[in-house]
């Protein structure tokens, strides 16, 4: 019996943990360090772009943050995906398509580059921002649920993915980060295409 009752208490735990899924992407510049029985994320300003994976199982949990903007704490009580920036720089990031990813034109009229321009304007302001938008403004030491979807894909800045496949017929859900520094380059880059040349007589 006491067997019995061990096993039926091991599964009610094992219930109730898998009831209270959360994982967590972590992007830092250098490593950051994950202490579960402090409940503390740090990172110092480092170089690159890295990403660590923190899976949770608990009804709520409060991290504190140490990055190299200061201290902070997040609070998490939903279930689902989020993304921790604890750069020292702003993420900016939206669900995209990328099974059949739109083909770029080898020109953009003056026009289409102005539409483009104004859109990269407003995110870097954070602009048309919401969760029912699918777009992120995520500042440094925040964090912000992305989706209930634990498996959903999150690509971080600087990365190089450009297309998934569908897994048995299913589409991925996947989103794409940017730092505002790599958005406000995009922008200089447009805005030189704007410039109207004058041809040498």
């Amino acid at each position: 019996m006491k067997n019995i009752a061990a096993i039926l208490f091991a599964m009610v735990l094992l219930a109730a943990c898998a009831g209270n899924n959360k994982r967590i992407y972590v992007m830092s510049k250098g490593p950051a360090q994950y202490d579960e029985a402090a409940n503390t994320i740090s990172a110092k300003d480092g170089r690159g772009h890295e990403e660590k994976i923190i899976n949770i199982s608990s009804a709520e949990v409060a991290l504190k943050l140490q990055g190299p903007t200061g201290d902070a704490s997040v609070n998490f009580k939903e279930n689902g995906l989020y993304v921790i920036n604890i750069k020292n720089d702003t993420i900016i990031g939206s669900k995209q398509n990328y099974v059949s990813p739109k083909l770029q034109k080898d020109m953009m009229t003056q026009d289409e580059l102005k539409v483009k321009i104004d859109s990269l304007y407003q995110l870097t302001a954070a602009k048309n921002i919401s969760a029912a938008n699918h777009n992120f403004f995520i500042l440094p030491n925040q964090a912000v649920k992305i989706t209930d979807n634990l498996e959903a894909i999150i690509v971080g800045p600087f990365h190089q993915m450009t297309t998934a496949a569908r897994v048995d017929g299913v589409e991925p859900e996947v989103y794409r980060f940017y730092s505002i520094r790599e958005i406000r380059e995009t922008i200089v880059k447009l805005e030189g295409f704007t410039k109207v040349t004058v041809p040498a007589k």
